[in-house]
């Protein structure tokens, strides 16, 4: 069964397996890879920020899925804040078992939890199946247009 926490310290290898290892998370595996310290040091500062939410799904003591949430403070809407999901990964071995639906699920719930009026997602992904199970997770591919600019 799959437990679904946030990250802790220990999982720093396990999410660096999860998001290296290139069929999970590109099509092309990253220029650069960071030592295992810098990792280390990135994760304890996602664990201290309190809007910041690693989520991982862990099936016998093994990271195979993770949804970053992130919650952002807000001017408008009443002063209620948005959230903003990324990283949605699921090791390539574990995919089809609702692992990356559950974690959805629990990062909406930590959404709402937070008065978040909405959640947003953006895909680099062009694939029919996984717009699709956006829209089952309950996002909508019309209601706004997303733009990207990369700046490396």
């Amino acid at each position: 069964m799959l437990n679904i926490r946030e990250a802790a310290p220990g999982d720093v290898e396990g999410l660096r397996e999860l998001y290296l290892d290139h069929r999970n998370l590109t099509k092309t595996p990253p220029k650069q890879t960071h030592g295992l310290a810098a990792w280390s040091g990135l994760l304890e500062e996602f664990i201290a920020d309190p809007g910041y939410h690693l989520l991982v799904g862990e099936l016998d003591g093994r990271v195979v899925s993770s949804v970053t949430l992130i919650v952002i403070k807000n001017l408008t809407h009443n002063l209620s804040p948005y959230a903003l999901i990324e990283n949605v990964v699921t090791h390539c071995d574990f995919r089809n078992r609702g692992f990356a639906s559950a974690l959805m699920d629990a990062a909406s719930q930590i959404a709402r939890e937070a008065d978040c009026y909405k959640i947003m997602l953006m895909t680099g992904s062009k694939q029919e199946s996984t717009l699709r199970f956006y829209e089952r997770c309950g996002f909508d591919r019309n209601a706004k247009t997303g733009f990207l600019k990369k700046l490396d």
